[in-house]
């Protein structure tokens, strides 16, 4: 990783958004949700609850995978696979990009996910359990492997002879993607890069935090007193990312910019997060990007609504900022925790609030826990200038990523 101002490196435009998500499909519908507070969460359906004393979740609803995709097979795709390969053509469609252009280019696919298609291993396992080996679908096997996220962007965008890459790291995995992304464009490896995360909404996700005691019975309360843990989601975020200039030479629009990126492993414990770590990532993102801490207007935290992330992410913070906090929200508030996922659907959630002027609330806020001690801007965005923001993905394991982006006035001074 190098500092964004280092000799030869060019500055990253994001000029492209994709989102498919429980409060909007869509980058439109995705900005109006997030400024209007929108809850998400919503009874499960994707899979029999029964013997669970709660079940709710962020499910997306009304996805259609016959609107976006025309050139493979929807039976052949798993679901993740689909809401990125959706996310994807949105992303590009929206930053005015001739599909054939895209395709004569230099370009690279980046997704990040928690492991793929989780869904679809639920259906395999219950194959298994009910009928044996014998019984195990073929057809399902075969839209398991995670490296079909990003392969199935690839070749429903017509891409050839492009770099595929599909990141397992779970919590964390979009902003890694995005950080892979920024090095490749920023370095003239590539003209474009097609960067995020995705993950669908399973059995396994759910009862495996459910069993850890984490799943909240009713709503996500990140950095509240009340809290009472996360709320599992799905979708996919997606970004168009290319060289400033050459998005201003085709006259695209201009999100924002990527300023730079950091990465830890602690690789301490398997679920617990460790504060060092966390600030060792704060740190490094912002000297890759180039800014102060006191030029961040606002954090886009990791935010999960459990004490032992919260309480430790807020620490981290105080550690970076001392006593001058910048505003921390936390948009699982709305979304649930999207796995995969999540850092990718907060970074599209970024590039809104600073191309928008707003910044997005944490949404079913009652009290500030004063073991964390944040601005989480409670239930209701603020209309603001945005200049700059730090997107923090932590996730099991250690890995953390943190991206910070900036408009377009932060990267021309940097």
């Amino acid at each position: 990783m190098a500092k964004a101002n280092d000799a030869g490196r060019r500055a990253v435009a994001v000029t492209g958004l994709g989102a498919v998500s429980s409060i909007g499909i869509g980058a439109t519908e995705f900005l109006a949700g997030l400024r209007a507070g929108r809850s998400g969460a919503s009874t499960i359906e994707s899979f029999d609850t029964t013997g669970f004393e709660h079940s709710r979740g962020g499910e997306v609803r009304g996805f259609a995978p016959e609107d976006w995709i025309e050139r493979l097979e929807i039976d052949s795709l798993g679901r993740a696979t689909q809401f990125a390969i959706a996310a994807a053509k949105m992303a590009v469609a929206d930053g005015g990009l001739d599909p054939a252009e895209l395709a004569a280019a230099r370009s690279l696919v980046s997704v990040g996910t928690t492991d793929g298609e989780s869904r679809d291993l639920d259906s395999l396992v219950a194959q298994e359990v009910e009928q044996g080996w014998a019984g195990l679908s073929p057809e399902i096997a075969r839209r398991v492997p995670a490296g079909r996220l990003s392969s199935g962007v690839a070749a429903e965008l017509g891409l050839t002879d492009v770099e595929v890459l599909t990141l397992p790291v779970a919590c964390a995995a979009g902003n890694y993607a995005i950080g892979y992304g920024y090095d490749a464009v920023s370095y003239g490896d590539v003209d474009y890069a097609i960067v995020g995360g995705a993950d669908a909404f399973c059995r396994k996700t759910f009862s495996g935090f459910y069993r850890l005691g984490t799943i909240a019975p009713e709503k996500c309360q990140p950095f509240d007193i009340n809290r009472k843990g996360i709320l599992t989601g799905e979708g996919a975020g997606m970004l168009l990312l290319e060289d400033l200039d050459r998005a201003r030479a085709r006259g695209a629009t201009v999100y924002a910019v990527v300023l730079g990126y950091g990465m830890t492993c602690d690789a301490l414990h398997p679920v617990a997060p460790d504060r060092g770590s966390v600030e060792r990532c704060m740190r490094k993102a912002q000297q890759s990007a180039g800014v102060a801490a006191s030029s961040i207007d606002y954090i886009s935290a990791h935010g999960t609504g459990t004490r032992a992330n919260d309480i430790t992410e807020a620490a981290a913070i105080r550690e970076v900022f001392g006593d001058d906090l910048p505003r921390t929200v936390s948009i699982k508030s709305m979304l649930g925790h999207t796995m995969g996922a999540a850092s990718a659907l907060a970074a599209v959630g970024c590039a809104l609030s600073i191309s928008h002027g707003f910044i997005p609330p944490t949404i079913n806020h009652e009290e500030t826990d004063p073991e964390c001690g944040v601005d989480c801007v409670p239930n209701q965005s603020i209309e603001t200038p945005v200049s700059v923001v730090q997107n923090n993905g932590l996730a099991f394991a250690g890995n953390n990523a943190v991206v910070v982006f900036g408009d377009e006035q932060v990267a021309r001074a940097g």
